[in-house]
């Protein structure tokens, strides 16, 4: 029997929609995109003002697109059933289209002739397969949306299909000739883009303020009168303006002159003011929150928010929990509303309802707003029930998810607030207070609001005082970004989208330009050489305003309003007019110091040079001869190379200190040096090795020295003691507002300790 085959991004979403249809359907994943531009050249071709992508079916991924072909050869029908936003659209596309070349009899189509049927599936509408092919779409994976789809189905989009080639061979064209200019003239490895170099450029102007920072001191006049706690407002009838008392004789003289004077209350005001509920999450608002409430990372929230919308065990089954991950949009169904109305009717009480059902939209006016935020599918998928289901960390952040959502559809939160005036004949002190009368979408977020109270008083009342000081007090330098400040920062400017934002700040740390001190990002100097040139030579690209009107035009590429042709030959043309300057004015910082030695291999002087990961001494003749002298630390007493006999030596290189071969580069050999009795912790519970400190790309951790025949690692130090339930290997972890605990890896039994065993 032909199956219908449905084809989507993600090996887990495939699996969780194959459990929600019969036999009749198969359910393949791409894992991602099957086509790109090359890797190794700008593959793009330009004649006659027009462009051209060369794209190649993906290394990675010749063997999914051949199983894909082979199973759509013999299908009764196919789904293209890819990702909802444009770069969904654009695999759903190259998908259909190499479905389409394997059923075409003649010679396959050419980049010109590729481009030339998009053109004319624009302006007329054909019979071309690619575009007959039914597309569905879905916000969320569960069975009820998945067949709702299958019913509706739709065509690919090929105005979305325009925006993302177009925003791919830009980006394509600004990283290709900006990273060669940049490897070329600084050095290699250095790169540049239209997102990142604008996102680069934000972290390094913070840097440039908070260098550049002279802190002020300033004073704060405070007074307590009978338990009030009250900041100094007026002076001699002038308002006291904040940071303006900056004279410390003066401040004590105003001090010595107010504790004379005698007080009453000027001014009783109660007012009550509403507390907004919180729109629900979309992509930007999701990251900062996780950040801020979990400590997550933008990458490790987008990661586990993956999981939760493809699929995760739920009592039904396998089933998608969140809607879509990648949005910009605030609009929630009307079926999704009436179930939160339900649901806090039930759970709450009818008062935890608003009047009228809250609406929510962008601000953001590129929003796709045909899109859902991000809301859980199942109200009834509790955080209290989703405990038992899902891992520690996807039940953090389904809770968080679950919460905002209902939140959002609740009635607002009431406060009373209080306000008082203390004076005198020359000065009037203001104090101020609140207390919740209503917790509104409060009792959702379960957040407790302590209440500031101030004590019942009557206007004229004489108050008593009974301390007043000058508080000296400093500006200080603004901080620099976190993580999710960036990406409101980001998202405030127009630059870069949804999909965008982790992989952009990701980027930024794997090149280190930037990196993680505390939560927040320093940049490194390459970044200020980077940023310095890009600022003189290629303004536009590093500025933000030039960067947002570009998401602008790749919007109206994607409503049909402007043409991505026209739209990348007005950026291609002054802008490699800018490269071709930039290569003929900035000079090379490729410096190079003799050291007065000479290579081993062919005789020519070492010079020692500068890479973005610090200085290194290397051939002069390069790239003629390419000898490289990575710093020897110490020979040691080490037992010889097992494959050439010269000895063995400490070498140190990006991620830290190794023993290596001495006679490199004509052996090759590196090892793991066993370690010395004193530095041996315990047996490996897995192979009976001993188990070692080690050091990775991402940090410490320790392992077994028996790698990689034994795979055993972990990131806690081990504790010299079995677990006295099971026997197994017990680790340390250590807390800061808690006692350390003894834990077992295996049985989770823990115990607690004063300190590190």
């Amino acid at each position: 029997m032909q199956k219908k085959l449905i084809v989507v991004e993600s090996p887990t979403k495939a699996k969780t929609i194959a459990n929600f249809l019969d036999s009749s359907y198969q359910v393949i994943a791409s894992k991602g995109h099957v086509r790109d531009l090359s890797k190794y050249a700008m593959g793009i071709s330009i004649q006659e003002d027009k462009f051209y992508p060369k794209y190649a079916v993906c290394k990675d991924h010749e063997d999914i697109v051949a199983q894909i072909l082979s199973l759509a050869k013999s299908a009764a029908q196919i789904y293209i059933a890819t990702d909802e936003d444009r770069e969904g659209e654009a695999i759903g596309y190259h998908i259909a289209y190499l479905i389409k070349e394997q059923n075409n009899k003649t010679k396959k189509s050419s980049a010109t002739q590729e481009i030339a049927e998009l053109e004319s599936q624009t302006d007329h509408p054909t019979d071309n397969p690619v575009f007959t092919l039914p597309r569905i779409v879905f916000h969320e994976i569960t069975k009820s949306a998945i067949l709702h789809a299958l019913e509706n189905p739709k065509t690919l989009d090929i105005y979305k299909i325009n925006a993302q080639l177009a925003r791919r061979l830009l980006d394509r064209i600004v990283g290709f000739s900006l990273s060669s200019l940049l490897a070329h003239k600084i050095s290699r490895g250095m790169s540049a883009g239209r997102v990142q170099s604008a996102a680069l450029k934000i972290v390094v102007d913070r840097e440039r303020e908070i260098r550049a920072f002279e802190p002020i001191t300033y004073y704060n006049i405070e007074g307590d009168f009978e338990g009030i706690h009250a900041s100094l407002d007026t002076y001699k009838g002038a308002k006291v303006k904040n940071q303006s008392l900056r004279d410390k004789e003066e401040a004590l003289n105003i001090c010595a002159f107010l504790k004379e004077q005698s007080y009453r209350v000027q001014e009783v005001v109660q007012k009550n003011k509403t507390s907004p509920s919180p729109p629900p999450f979309m992509t930007s608002t999701l990251q900062q929150s996780a950040s801020t409430n979990l400590g997550y990372g933008p990458s490790k929230t987008m990661g586990i928010a993956q999981k939760l919308y493809e699929g995760v065990a739920t009592p039904e089954g396998v089933s998608g929990v969140i809607t879509y991950m990648r949005t910009d949009s605030l609009n929630i169904a009307k079926e999704a509303k009436d179930a939160a109305k339900n649901y806090i009717k039930a759970t709450y009480g009818d008062k935890y309802l608003p009047k009228t059902s809250k609406v929510y939209t962008s601000k953001n006016k590129a929003a796709q707003e045909a899109h859902e935020a991000i809301r859980p599918t199942n109200l009834n998928f509790t955080p209290q029930v989703a405990k038992d289901y899902l891992k520690p960390e996807e039940h953090k952040l389904y809770t968080l998810i679950y919460q905002r959502f209902l939140a959002s559809q609740m009635a607002d939160a009431l406060f009373e607030q209080q306000s008082v005036c203390v004076g005198c004949a020359d000065a009037t002190f203001k104090a101020s207070g609140r207390k919740l009368v209503f917790e509104g979408y409060l009792k959702a977020l379960q957040e407790k609001s302590e209440d500031k109270l101030l004590p019942p008083l009557q206007v004229q009342q004489p108050l008593a005082l009974s301390h007043i000081n000058a508080k000296e007090c400093s500006t200080e330098a603004p901080p620099r970004y976190s993580e999710a400040s960036l990406i409101k920062t980001l998202e405030s400017l127009g630059i870069g989208r949804p999909s965008t934002y982790a992989p952009t700040i990701a980027l930024l740390i794997n090149r280190d330009y930037v990196v993680l001190e505390k939560k927040q990002l320093a940049p490194t100097e390459s970044a200020f050489v980077v940023v310095g040139i890009l600022e003189k030579y290629f303004t536009n690209i590093v500025d933000a305003a030039f960067s947002a009107s570009l998401e602008d035009k790749l919007d109206a590429i994607a409503s049909s309003k402007t043409s991505w042709q026209q739209m990348l030959l007005e950026f291609y043309t002054p802008f490699m007019h800018q490269i071709q300057e930039g290569k003929e004015q900035i000079v090379s910082q490729k410096v190079s110091v003799p050291t007065g030695q000479f290579c081993p291999q062919c005789g020519a002087q070492l010079v020692e040079r500068k890479s973005r990961f610090g200085a290194f001494v290397a051939c002069s003749a390069y790239p003629k001869c390419k000898f490289i002298q990575v710093p020897q630390e110490s020979t040691g007493e080490h037992s010889p190379c097992e494959k050439c006999g010269a000895p063995m030596v400490f070498k140190r290189g990006r991620f830290g200190q190794f023993l290596a071969c001495s006679a490199y580069p004509k052996c090759k050999n590196i090892r793991q040096e066993t370690p010395k009795q004193e530095d041996t912790l315990v047996k490996c519970p897995e192979c009976g090795g001993q188990i070692v400190q080690k050091r990775g790309k991402k940090g410490g951790f320790y392992g077994c020295n028996n790698y990689p025949t034994c795979r055993f690692l972990t990131s806690y130090p081990p504790v010299d003691k079995p677990c006295p339930e099971c026997g197994y290997l017990m680790v340390h972890k250590a807390y800061k507002k808690k006692p350390s605990v003894n834990t077992c890896l295996k049985c989770k039994f823990s115990e607690e300790v004063a300190q590190v065993v």
